[in-house]
């Protein structure tokens, strides 16, 4: 009932706000009115319910474990491990393209449980928390592949119903904020362990296994603060039509409410019948494909710039700064503005990026340039496609729908990552990173026009 009662305190239609002790509703001017102070706190409370900022604190402590080992393994992998290109394109792959596979699984199965959204997603940190110590005993692809594959299915498993918490726990006109806000939470995590990698690599001869190995530690925090402090149970992720939760006339909106679609994976794909879905499921794949990985980016820039090893990971941090600093404010953007264009604009700031990495311009800003449009990429769309997706999809198959675009999303960045790796073995690069320009320009003009309906450009009202 946590959800749920967050949500009934941000009901606009209610005469004035509930405080946190449980005030009562339709007082305005009770002691004097409603100061500007509490209003203000009021709002702020409407916009990012308690639910997103647990959820916000599990993925920063996640990200901070999982981002110590993404700042490490393409050097550990390319430089420790001696993989050509080709190989690391494929382990990428894996690592960032493998959860496509049990997305749907993930998101079926909370939606199944009414109320399992916390328990899947927890299920999924667990898996990707006993991983980490696994990478202290892989020396060769294969086991490595298997590793990050069992990683992945963590994530794929935990992904589309925390995203539903966070939607289901929002209304439509501050989804975008709401989104903002816990995707700048996880970025704070990506920003701090990229440091600790480096720290502990400064610090230690092992580095790398000392790194695996306060992942691992991390990570089970992480999973205890999910199991301790995000609301659990079928009340945490109900709440009424149009986004209100319990309260008034919340009995006369339920009887007169449409049958609800029982959540079976036949509904979770029938859901592809609804236009604004559809289109942007497939805009998401189109899109995906021209993707070029995180890891690939900072590789790129260590050979144009020269970095040392020992400075490589130091490299998200920029992407992990911006993405901290723009995650909120382009979320609120696109909550005013419209999601989808904020959505395009991101990717317009990822095509600039590639273009800065193709230029001869060797100068000092050419790092800070690249990883903050790289950053200011991720903050326009990585939340901001989930509260566009949310708000064509019903509640109950909220998981299942959000599970089709990140489906449909990841399996394009696992083929580009495969595509990109095989690019650069075979020509170069540069020659790779052009094709994937090309690409990107293209599949960006195609997006713009199979763009979703108004709901969807326009500002959530």
């Amino acid at each position: 009932m946590y959800v749920a009662d967050s949500r009934a305190d941000a009901d606009p239609s209610a005469g004035s706000t509930t405080g946190i002790a449980g005030g009562t509703r339709g007082t305005r001017g009770t002691a004097g009115g409603t100061t500007g102070t509490a209003r203000r706190t009021a709002r702020v409370s409407a916009a990012v319910p308690p639910t997103v900022l647990a959820l916000g604190a599990v993925s920063l402590i996640t990200d901070v474990s999982s981002e110590m080992v993404t700042a490490v393994l393409p050097l550990y992998l390319v430089t420790g491990l001696g993989l050509s290109p080709l190989g690391f394109g494929l382990l990428d792959g894996i690592y960032n393209g493998f959860s496509a596979l049990v997305r749907l699984a993930g998101g079926h199965l909370a939606d199944r449980g009414g109320g399992r959204h916390k328990w899947v997603a927890g299920i999924g940190y667990a898996v990707s928390a006993a991983c980490k110590p696994l990478l202290l005993l892989a020396h060769t692809l294969t086991p490595i592949g298997l590793i990050l594959a069992a990683d992945r299915t963590g994530k794929g498993l935990r992904t589309a119903p925390r995203d539903a918490l966070i939607s289901l726990s929002s209304t439509p006109e501050n989804r975008g904020r709401a989104f903002g806000v816990h995707r700048a939470m996880d970025t704070a995590g990506a920003l701090l362990g990229p440091l600790v990698a480096f720290l502990i690599l400064r610090a230690t001869v092992d580095g790398y296994d000392a790194v695996f190995t306060v992942s691992f530690c991390v990570a089970v925090v992480g999973v205890l603060v999910l199991v301790l402090f995000v609301p659990g149970g079928k009340g945490a992720g109900e709440r009424g039509p149009g986004g209100r939760g319990s309260g008034p006339g919340a009995r006369e909106r339920t009887v007169v409410e449409p049958p609800r679609p029982r959540p079976t994976l036949r509904a979770a794909f029938a859901l592809l019948a609804r236009r604004d879905l559809r289109r942007i499921t497939v805009c998401a794949l189109l899109l995906g494909l021209a993707t070029v990985s995180d890891s690939f980016i900072y590789l790129l820039l260590q050979r144009r710039l020269g970095v040392s090893d020992r400075w490589f990971a130091l490299l998200p941090l920029g992407t992990a700064a911006a993405f901290l600093l723009l995650a909120v404010p382009l979320g609120r953007l696109a909550d005013r503005a419209g999601r989808w264009r904020v959505f395009l604009g991101g990717h317009g700031a990822l095509l600039t990026a590639y273009a800065l990495l193709l230029t001869s311009w060797h100068g000092t800003a050419l790092p800070y340039a690249v990883l903050l449009l790289h950053g200011g990429f991720y903050a326009a769309t990585d939340g901001v496609l989930m509260a566009a997706a949310s708000d064509s999809v019903p509640e109950e198959l909220r998981s299942s729908g959000l599970a089709l675009v990140q489906t449909g999303q990841a399996a394009a960045r696992f083929v580009c990552s495969l595509g990109f790796g095989a690019a650069w073995t075979l020509w170069g690069d540069r020659t790779a990173l052009m094709a994937s320009a090309v690409a990107l320009a293209v599949c960006a003009v195609s997006a713009l026009t199979l763009r979703p309906g108004r709901s969807v450009l326009e500002p959530a009202s």
